[in-house]
């Protein structure tokens, strides 16, 4: 497996021969977006890879559709040449395109291309803000995959969410080799104290319940809206405990990193 960091929570994956595009968000910096509630954010960083380099995508894994540092102008572009779309069932309806399918936590679907080993694709529980906030931040869903002829789930993506009792509940069931742990602590000024996404602390603990052979941080830079950010997650790594912090692994922009089996995590520990 090789992941490429683009930038937010815009990773390329590569999985023997897939070409899986997580978020797609390729617009330029200092572009101010409207959120819900009449909070808005500036992006304040570009992409580390432009859309002319980026080749083929055999399958788009978008955790939401409506919030544009998860799908940006240049990003909702990019829909229509790609294989595939994963996204929630309302996204899907949104988009309205025949090549995007609507999944919903615990759903699974199967996912094929030519020459190509079958994926298993299921959904993952996530909530992108407090209880009962869905009605207005609108759906989100995490996804595992999975190829056919492996029984642990080569890598999970947590989506954009806080640290739920359902997603602590997931991550203790799941066999993870790879997990790409969205947080920033996202804030707005007009709605105070309230968290839109996990902050570092919040990663750590997720780490700890599922125990992956390797962590990867994303989404916690790049826009106006991290109130965590990277300083954040940085510091809840380094203050974790040894058998979880070694598992986690930061990606530089726009280098391939070959995540093979090689790479030995600690020990793993009964939850």
């Amino acid at each position: 497996m090789q992941l490429t960091r683009i930038g937010g929570p815009t990773i390329l994956v590569e999985i023997d021969d897939w070409r899986i595009l997580i978020d797609p968000t390729f617009d330029p910096p200092q572009d101010r977006y409207p959120f819900a509630l009449g909070a808005s954010s500036v992006k304040t960083r570009g992409p580390a890879i432009d859309t002319d380099t980026l080749g083929h995508i055999d399958l788009i894994l978008l955790s939401h559709d409506h919030h544009a540092d998860n799908l940006d102008t240049a990003g909702r572009a990019l829909l229509p040449g790609a294989g595939h779309i994963l996204t929630t069932r309302s996204g899907a309806q949104r988009l309205n395109m025949p090549h995007a399918e609507g999944i919903s936590a615990d759903q699974a679907t199967l996912v094929e291309a030519p020459g190509k080993e079958p994926l298993r694709i299921t959904g993952t529980p996530a909530r992108h803000g407090p209880p009962l906030s869905t009605a207005i931040v609108g759906d989100v869903v995490g996804f595992t995959i999975r190829r056919q002829s492996r029984s642990r789930q080569d890598l999970w993506i947590t989506g954009d969410t806080v640290l739920t009792r359902r997603l602590r509940d997931a991550a203790r069931r799941l066999e993870v080799d790879v997990a790409i742990i969205n947080a920033g602590g996202v804030q707005f000024p007009i709605t105070g104290p309230i968290r839109y996404t996990m902050t570092g602390a919040d990663a750590v603990k997720l780490v700890a319940d599922l125990q992956p052979r390797v962590a990867v941080p994303a989404h916690y830079d790049g826009w106006s809206h991290f109130r965590d950010g990277e300083d954040g997650m940085r510091t809840a790594i380094r203050e974790a405990p040894a058998d979880v912090r070694g598992r986690f692994r930061w990606l530089p922009d726009a280098v391939s990193i070959d995540l093979n089996e090689e790479t030995t995590p600690p020990e793993r520990t009964a939850p």
